[in-house]
């Protein structure tokens, strides 16, 4: 996570507020739809779809809101497959599913920190830009 400094727009009141509460959106759907993961892509699809019409500054963030949060939904959907498949099916525990229900573990609780970083520099007015996803959502979201 880096702040871009070539980003030389400085974001209205209601446009920080905006663009963080894209980032808090995200969280608080992780908090309430925790053992499903389209829950949080949902929720962020419909504040990306709420506010697309915003400032270039909120359609970016709420762009890299959601790019992030499709990645999450890829990520935790395979261990959520994978679980169900020892729960209810004919699998059992491996090295390979511990290795990946660890990583999984690993990658949403950087994805959370980094989230309320976002979330606390947007809001502040400055920008964000994630290290995978900053890039990715450069090439998604013009001007």
């Amino acid at each position: 996570m880096t702040v871009n400094s070539e980003f030389a727009y400085k974001p209205k009141e209601y446009e920080a507020e905006k663009a963080s509460n894209g980032y808090l959106m995200s969280l608080i759907a992780l908090m309430v739809g925790m053992p499903f993961p389209i829950i949080n892509l949902l929720a962020t699809i419909i504040f990306y779809l709420g506010n697309r019409k915003g400032t270039y500054f909120i359609r970016w963030h709420c762009t890299q809101t959601l790019v992030s949060q499709f990645t999450l939904l890829i990520v935790n959907g395979i261990g959520f497959s994978w679980t169900m498949s020892i729960v209810f099916g004919d699998n059992i525990i491996s090295n390979r599913y511990v290795a990946y229900i660890i990583t999984i573990f690993l990658f949403n609780l950087s994805e959370f920190i980094v989230t309320i970083a976002a979330a606390i520099k947007t809001r502040k007015g400055q920008h964000m830009e994630w290290w995978f996803w900053g890039p990715l959502t450069n090439m998604i979201c013009k001007a």
